[in-house]
């Protein structure tokens, strides 16, 4: 693992402009933050050494790399999902990456099902904790004690600043903006009612099927996490609809601009 990160962090170290402080994720449809920033270097996944290939809809599989304000900026327009068929350690190996590169703050964006009936599809919902269900975890196996402690602590594994922070900058932008906690499921199958009722019922707020992993690692490498879903479909148990990866993405997609003015507001105001 040390050989494959040092070979990938070399081959990306000599083609960024810039040393990268803010790492950000985008999820299914939500990749409209790579405009709003002043890139000048673009890499296909495919071409990044040991790096997976995006396969999910709505994921471009680029890495896109440059500036917003003045600021080191690293985007992954795409991310890597379990049910992809890859290990935990595969889909978070981009976000030890992002720390070698010199990362410090990741932004990550999913799409999500909405659990809690006082929200609605389009909604932005910053993350406060996360349940992990996916029945797996990226640190398990030997611990990489040269980059983080075998037993990372998450009792602020959203950090509560960043939390108020987004929370500032949304009343700030006149965008409405949900907060709650995320439920990670392996996927790729959506919930039945029965399983919404249950997730409901342990406190999630929202749905899906990322995230949790990544934010795991980001905790082990010491950078500091800030997560906002967009709630793409309303999962409510006694009166569920059906959804399809299309709607979801289109879901995502329309609501890609707001969450774009939110992350755009919100970087230069980072304590870097």
């Amino acid at each position: 693992m040390l050989n494959k990160i040092k070979q990938t962090t070399d081959f990306l170290n000599n083609r960024l402009q810039n040393t990268p402080r803010i790492g950000i994720i985008t999820g299914t449809g939500l990749g409209g933050i790579t405009e709003e920033i002043s890139a000048n270097t673009e890499i296909s996944f495919n071409r990044i050494p040991n790096f997976p290939i995006s396969t999910a809809p709505g994921h471009r599989g680029m890495l896109v790399a440059g500036t917003i304000k003045n600021i080191g900026i690293v985007v992954l327009n795409g991310r890597f999902h379990l049910y992809e068929g890859y290990t935990p350690q595969e889909i978070t190996f981009p976000v030890r990456i992002m720390s070698e590169l010199g990362v410090r703050y990741l932004l990550i964006s999913s799409a999500a099902g909405g659990l809690n009936p006082q929200f609605e599809t389009g909604d932005l919902m910053v993350v406060t904790d996360h349940i992990n269900l996916t029945g797996q975890n990226p640190l398990t196996g030997p611990n990489l004690d040269a980059l983080g402690p075998r037993f990372p602590d998450m009792s602020r594994a959203y950090d509560p600043d960043l939390v108020k922070l987004s929370e500032q900058k949304a009343l700030e932008s006149g965008i409405l903006l949900r907060k709650g906690v995320y439920v990670g499921l392996l996927g790729p199958s959506l919930e039945t009612p029965a399983e919404t009722r249950f997730i409901r019922m342990i406190g999630a707020d929202a749905v899906g099927m990322s995230t949790v992993s990544e934010v795991i690692v980001a905790i082990h490498c010491g950078i500091k996490v800030m997560a906002i879903v967009a709630i793409t479909n309303m999962n409510l148990p006694d009166s569920m609809k059906e959804s399809s990866a299309e709607e979801i993405t289109a879901t995502a997609e329309k609501t890609a601009p707001l969450l774009s003015t939110l992350w755009k507001n919100i970087i230069p105001a980072l304590p870097l």
